[in-house]
């Protein structure tokens, strides 16, 4: 049975202000119920993205609807169906956990005892019941974000759109939001559209991803798929010091691709077993030292380096420097 797609895309394009072109004429559809992640470098786009499917930016060209709505003829209507949990810390320092709740389900229209009862469950599902009555200014950075995730889900929203949730945390806080992502996606069959830099996080929770780079989709589809795209395993090894061995490394049989970085080589080829022994035996011969040497079967890093040519970059700030500075730019238009 096929499910419905509860977030289409089409010819999606954004272009501030000096003709920066932020997302470049992207199509994709998130089915209902699933997990989608959106990938890629800062600055690549995901976070213009979702400022367009939100409302909050302008679409220059193209289409998207949210849960059967047109985002540009009815913001209004698809605000009411989604939750936010953006990258920036919006609680208000000065209020409780509980009071900044339910200031936001104000906000919804949740009122009285819906909106108090709501408000517990809540806190309670984010670890944060015991907190509630304390000020936001004396919580950790990961009861932030685990409070800005409740406060997004106060209204019962069809679709929860994650910018990066879990960027700066520690990897117990990081376990943990995803434990609370995962709950909600499959006990409350919230669809869910999330943007990381952890493509671990992806690889864990995603039914699907999309990788974009430049404004552009680059690649989707499930891990599994993406991996199976990348194929085979990938050797690294690393010289002490030495010469270029390249173009050694590409005369072995089965051998598919190499590139060098420094003085380590990162080797593609079908199975690691069978062409370690004359890689080995050829560095040995030339009187090379190896000083580390590993391998590793396909991941969604390894999708990531070679769809985009590029490691992800973790810059915490530049994502942010950059969407802010497109913000502006968008109101001076």
């Amino acid at each position: 049975m096929s499910k419905t797609n509860i977030i289409e895309a089409e010819n999606l394009t954004k272009v501030y202000k000096g003709k920066v072109k932020a997302v470049d004429s992207i199509s994709f559809s998130v089915e209902e119920g699933e997990i989608f992640g959106f990938l890629g470098p800062n600055g690549a786009g995901k976070t213009t993205t979702i400022k367009m499917l939100n409302t909050i930016a302008s679409i220059t060209s193209g289409r998207a609807t949210v849960a059967g709505q047109d985002v540009t003829k009815h913001p209004a209507k698809v605000r009411d169906v989604i939750g936010v949990v953006p990258q920036e810390l919006t609680a208000d320092d000065e209020l409780n956990g509980m009071e900044n709740i339910l200031l936001s389900a104000r906000l919804h229209h949740v009122r009285g005892d819906d909106a108090r009862r709501r408000a517990s469950e809540l806190l309670k599902l984010v670890d944060l019941d015991g907190a509630a009555g304390r000020r936001v200014k004396t919580y950790s950075g990961g009861m932030r974000r685990r409070l800005q995730l409740a406060i997004g889900l106060i209204h019962t929203p069809k679709i929860l759109f994650l910018d990066e949730p879990t960027l700066g945390l520690d990897i117990q806080t990081r376990t943990k939001m995803w434990e609370y992502m995962s709950k909600l996606n499959k006990e409350h069959g919230l669809t869910i559209f999330m943007t990381t830099h952890y493509l671990e996080e992806a690889d864990g929770l995603c039914n699907r991803v999309a990788i974009i780079d430049h404004g552009v989709i680059k690649v989707s589809g499930s891990p599994s798929q993406l991996k199976e795209r990348v194929g085979g395993d990938v050797l690294t090894i690393e010289l002490t010091t030495g010469p270029d061995i390249t173009d050694f490394l590409r005369s072995i049989p089965d051998v598919h691709d190499v590139v060098k970085a420094d003085q380590s080589y990162r080797i593609k080829l079908p199975k690691t077993e069978k062409a370690l022994p004359a890689i080995v035996e050829g560095i040995t011969k030339k009187g090379l030292e190896i000083k580390e040497i590993a391998f590793t079967k396909p991941t969604l890093d390894e999708v990531f380096l070679e769809v985009t040519g590029k490691s992800m970059r973790d810059e915490n700030a530049g994502e942010s420097e950059s969407y802010i500075q497109n913000i502006i730019t968008e109101r001076m238009q």
